[in-house]
């Protein structure tokens, strides 16, 4: 059953565990109702949360790498309006793999997941957003051209620099509307991505991602933010 419209509305794809299921549970916390996206029919954290979100949180199935599935969820959603869509995904690659170590079915994973597909979710969903909304990309600071002084993560850090200039080119030709605009650099975070030598847990990382995207609302254009609600270099 879908959820009701009379409160503020979150469509977040990507929420089946980690960073994402840690998102949906912060806002539901804060009163939002949410339509959060899972891969396949398995049963999921995001699952387990919706049973006691009292009809909060609506469960919708979307692999991002398939685009008919795209297709399907816009049509499934079609008579909806969000306040927010955030875009949650992203994998590596074997971080000690140079560009010129890695095969290229490997390399094309990974831009295919965490650049391409994430922009054909913004492409097929962003008018479900409202005119004042706002619309969030999970980027990652190592996406930062600037601050890329050290190398390694190769490919993984090519990804999110080529889904910032990607959203930055969205962006570009959608100058007119009063969208808030959000790539987000949630920092190092113990997940399965970030590894267990992350310098901060969910619990660090996700409330503050939560806040700096809600006051984030209602200033146009795209921002690029670490979790602190800090400008992160192009």
């Amino acid at each position: 059953m879908p959820v009701s419209q009379s409160q503020e509305t979150l469509l977040l794809v990507g929420a089946s565990r980690g960073l994402g299921l840690a998102m949906a549970a912060e806002f539901l916390q804060r009163g939002w109702t949410i339509v959060g996206t899972v891969r396949g029919e398995v049963r999921t954290g995001l699952h387990e949360l919706a049973e006691k979100s009292a009809g909060r949180i609506e469960v919708e199935t979307l692999d991002i790498t398939l685009p008919d599935q795209i297709s399907a969820l816009r049509s499934r959603l079609a008579a909806r309006t969000f306040d927010m869509l955030f875009v949650n995904a992203g994998i590596t690659n074997n971080p000690q793999e140079t560009i010129g170590e890695i095969s290229t079915e490997e390399f094309v994973r990974v831009m295919t997941t965490n650049a391409l597909s994430p922009m054909r979710v913004v492409e097929a969903l962003y008018d479900l957003v409202g005119s004042d909304g706002t619309v969030g990309v999970m980027s990652s600071g190592q996406g930062s051209v600037s601050n890329n002084t050290h190398g390694k993560r190769e490919v993984y850090r090519a990804s999110k620099a080529a889904l910032n200039t990607l959203m930055r080119s969205f962006a570009a030709r959608h100058v007119a509307d009063r969208r808030a605009m959000v790539l987000m650099a949630p920092g190092w975070v113990r997940t399965d991505l970030g590894g267990a030598d992350a310098r901060l847990g969910i619990e660090e990382s996700v409330p503050n991602v939560v806040s700096t995207l809600l006051a984030a609302r209602g200033e146009p254009g795209l921002r690029y933010l670490d979790y602190l609600g800090r400008a992160v270099p192009w």
